[in-house]
């Protein structure tokens, strides 16, 4: 009995370390340590093999521009970094000096400046190499810049259903202007903005504007308009554990608690319904159940320490799937080049 009660114990403790618990007023078990699976008060090391097992990266969904992936046994600090190398080290191509030559809408040059540069290019930032520190338009060439125009009036309209011509200015009125042979070894006709309808200015009838831009090669660390990614961030995963059964009116109670889809109803040997979870990836962790006395302790919710849930959602330029591949390579890169600065401290010793 006492071996028994002694494994259910280190199996509660395990299960505890391994999760945040979510109370009423606070947060509990929060703390870490800095090896993946090592939870706070173990003694273990750190073991190759081990881990090698226990790490998994699984793709939940992909498509062209969104990617959501799981990172299962990973330690925060290894996720945390994925996610700012995302947005900082993965170069993508963006406008970086503007030639304005009309400008007659109400929007300052500075502002509109501002704005074209945010633009986000499908141009393959792999193909180009990054400009010289005195880099400038006239000095550029096709390996290192992109060169596009804006020409564009706005006059009243003779058509009666609409009033003025060309007063909304879009991305689609931007054209590319090849460099060289550009066109040949890009592999496109159209390196600009995947969606065509992205709003640069307004204009009314006399409003013109005349703008040549020219894009280069960078990286977030840079410029925030050099991030190859919109959005790049991760969470948790929720878990959520009904301790007691939940039967008829407070079953349904307890599935407004949450988000949809997270609760499901099912029905009973006796006819009444009680409630079961159903999905709890998609909870969005909100404690509403701690609003009812009767069921705050039917209820148990944590989230999963090592289990990270990213989303990643590119700009265009790149697939998702080649961004996380690029990121994971600037990990490696980084990691041998910490690894080779210890080697060269201790040969000089």
């Amino acid at each position: 009995t006492s071996t028994r009660d002694k494994n259910i114990r280190m199996e509660l403790e395990k299960q505890f370390k391994n999760k945040i618990s979510l109370k009423e007023f606070e947060v509990v078990n929060t703390s870490s340590s800095n090896v993946a699976g090592n939870f706070f008060g173990s003694q273990k090391g750190f073991n190759v093999k081990e881990a090698s097992e226990s790490l998994k990266v699984c793709v939940v969904k992909m498509d062209r521009l969104d990617m959501e992936f799981d990172m299962v046994g990973y330690d925060p600090a290894i996720a945390n970094a994925l996610r700012r190398i995302l947005l900082s080290d993965i170069p993508s191509m963006a406008i970086e000096k503007v030639h304005m030559y009309q400008n007659t809408s109400i929007m300052q040059d500075e502002v509109l400046a501002h704005r074209l540069g945010l633009l986000p290019l499908t141009a393959d930032p792999c193909l180009f190499s990054y400009p010289p520190a005195d880099w400038s338009p006239e000095s550029g060439t096709a390996k290192d810049t992109l060169d596009f125009s804006l020409t564009i009036k706005c006059t009243s309209s003779s058509d009666p259903t609409k009033q003025y011509n060309n007063d909304h200015v879009l991305t689609k009125h931007m054209e590319w202007v090849p460099r060289g042979d550009q066109e040949k070894w890009m592999g496109t006709t159209d390196p600009g903005c995947a969606d065509k309808d992205i709003l640069i200015n307004k204009l009314r009838p006399g409003h013109e504007m005349e703008i040549k831009m020219f894009a280069v090669k960078g990286t977030g660390r840079d410029h925030a308009k050099f991030s190859p990614v919109s959005t790049a961030f991760y969470r948790l995963l929720p878990s959520i554990t009904i301790t007691k059964p939940v039967l008829g009116e407070a079953a349904l109670r307890l599935q407004k608690c949450f988000s949809p889809g997270v609760i499901e109803l099912e029905e009973g040997p006796g006819g009444s319904k009680h409630a079961v979870v159903k999905n709890e990836r998609i909870d969005s962790c909100s404690r509403n159940v701690y609003r009812y006395d009767d069921l705050k302790e039917s209820v148990s919710l944590d989230k999963v320490k090592d289990h990270f849930i990213f989303t990643v959602e590119s700009v265009g330029s790149n697939t998702p799937q080649d961004l996380v591949s690029m990121a994971w390579d600037v990990i490696i890169e980084k990691c041998d080049h910490f690894i080779g600065e210890l080697q060269d401290s201790e040969e000089k010793k």
